[in-house]
């Protein structure tokens, strides 16, 4: 069992976290949760089959304005009129199958371009090709074009005696104004493709997404445990763990896959109805095996009812999401280094980059508070302990791969250790220090041991020399700690909004 999969035996220092948002404050609407939202964003059907509805709405009410014109209710002005039933039929029928073929050949060379370079990015480059809003728009335009075109054309009629034939004039004019769409559409795909699949762009979205993850699941504004707090709540929690330890009943999982999601506001009101104490063994983004712990709960008489809501708001799937699991947008971001890395590539400059977002983000959780793991109910009583992400777990997993795999390349340690300062000094506490100084200390050991070059040496010893300047700095108190703006340091791209807002993750917690 690797050290990431390991479950400690006691919990970290915690900060009660109130009831969750759907037993207090403002009523809420009825809303998907958001693990839900996020696998129905994962598809290709949802979007276009939206737009094929559309569609069809759009030909209902364009037959009925041909209609009224046919019968000499409505009168159209000159340049929608085509009196011929064989020219309409041959306008349509271009159209439907001009649109048929673009949509096979453009997303068959895409997607066997987007294999190749998934590649290099990683295997998760196929399912944000799906998620990307703009391709399933894209999708949907061009079927609904199709379908569009094909309805316009079973409307056309030959007419049989003293009766005139129908053409739908405004069906026909309104199709061609679809195809305009559709090439207007297909320039953007081709730019968008183009760009999606560029490594800056790629490692950039994935910045964006670790922004989004940590702002959701550890908000600017949340209450820093009070110092001195300490005792009053810490004898209650161990007089609860070994209530746990010693009479809990453990509840199995029922599936195995990846942890995608809890409904931790559930299980807090499942908790409090039977008077009862969750506490989880794994967190989103672990892997559940079938028949294993999933939860211990006491006493042992609501076992049965906590069992059952632990089946129902437990989302496992096959792979990870970033709902609830930060640390999945950092894996994601080491993956593309280490690949860089690989002798096999050998591409310095995007483990650089790939550095340089890691830095970011670990700068944006430093200022956050990441010690919640504790939920109470309306009346104060705990409920739910989980095991949350510790901050020297969340730095060791974006550092320690990316060291192990670059010790041996000046450039990379440099940049580590450029990386480990700009950390340091958004740092809050001198525990979160001693995890950076701690990995500065394996880089310069690292290179020491795998770099011949005697002044590429003094260049890391001189970094490593910075690193330990600075934290001794802020140890003392001589040092001005950075404050975080979002306004300046956001992750995001320029000119590219977050994928989801933060009150929409966080809509479930």
């Amino acid at each position: 069992m690797t050290p990431d999969s390991e479950v400690p035996v006691t919990p970290p220092p915690a900060r009660s976290v109130p009831v969750p948002p759907h037993t207090t404050g403002r009523r809420r609407g009825p809303r998907l949760p958001s693990w839900r939202r996020e696998e129905l964003r994962t598809t290709l059907w949802l979007v276009p089959v939206l737009l094929v509805i559309v569609a069809v709405l759009l030909f209902l009410v364009t037959y009925e304005l041909d209609d009224a014109h046919y019968y000499g209710h409505l009168a159209l002005p000159w340049w929608i009129r085509n009196d011929s039933a064989d020219a309409g039929r041959q306008v349509l029928i271009a159209i439907a199958a001009a649109v048929i073929t673009v949509v096979g050949v453009v997303f068959s060379i895409t997607i066997l371009a987007l294999t190749l370079a998934s590649q290099q990015f990683g295997p998760r480059m196929m399912r944000n090709f799906v998620r990307d809003v703009g391709n399933q728009v894209t999708l949907g335009v061009w079927v609904a074009t199709f379908v569009y075109g094909v309805l316009a054309l079973g409307a056309i009629t030959s007419g049989s005696g003293r009766q005139a034939p129908f053409v739908p004039d405004i069906s026909i004019t309104v199709a061609e104004v679809l195809l305009l769409v559709d090439l207007v559409v297909l320039i953007y795909f081709i730019h968008h493709v183009a760009t999606s699949i560029q490594l800056p762009q790629v490692i950039a979205g994935i910045a964006a997404d670790l922004t989004n993850a940590i702002d959701a699941e550890f908000p600017a504004d949340a209450e820093r445990r009070r110092p001195g707090s300490d005792g009053a709540e810490d004898l209650p929690l161990r007089e609860l763990m070994a209530l746990l330890d010693n009479q809990g009943v453990v509840v199995p999982a029922s599936v195995s896959g990846y942890l995608q999601f809890v409904g931790y506001s559930e299980l807090v009101g499942i908790a409090e109805h039977a008077d009862a104490v969750i506490r989880l063994t794994h967190r989103p983004g672990h892997f559940v095996v079938a028949g294993r712990p999933l939860a211990t709960v006491w006493p042992p008489d609501a076992a049965t009812e906590v069992a059952r809501a632990l089946a129902r708001v437990h989302v496992t799937g096959p792979h990870r999401t970033l709902i609830q699991d930060p640390v999945f947008a950092i894996d994601q971001l080491v993956e593309i280094a280490i690949r860089a890395l690989s002798p096999a590539v050998n591409d310095t400059f995007t483990a650089l980059t790939c550095i340089d977002w890691l830095s970011a983000g670990l700068c944006r959780i430093s200022t956050r508070t990441l010690a919640e793991g504790v939920y109470r109910d309306r009346d104060g009583h705990v409920r739910l302990i989980e095991f949350g992400p510790t901050y020297d777990r969340m730095v060791n997993r974006a550092i320690d791969k990316v060291r192990q795999a670059g010790r041996a390349m000046p450039a990379v340690v440099i940049r580590l250790l450029d990386s480990l300062t700009h950390v340091i000094e958004y740092t809050t506490t001198p525990a979160q220090r001693r995890v950076l100084l701690r990995q500065a200390d394996m880089i310069l050991r690292g290179a020491e041991q795998e770099i011949p070059e005697k002044e590429d040496l003094d260049m890391v010893r001189a970094k490593h020399a910075e690193v330990l300047a600075l934290a001794a700095r802020l140890d003392d108190g001589t040092g001005a700690r950075r404050q975080w703006d979002p306004t300046v340091y956001d992750a995001r791209p320029a000119g590219r909004p977050g994928r989801r807002s933060v009150a929409r993750l966080r809509s479930e917690r």
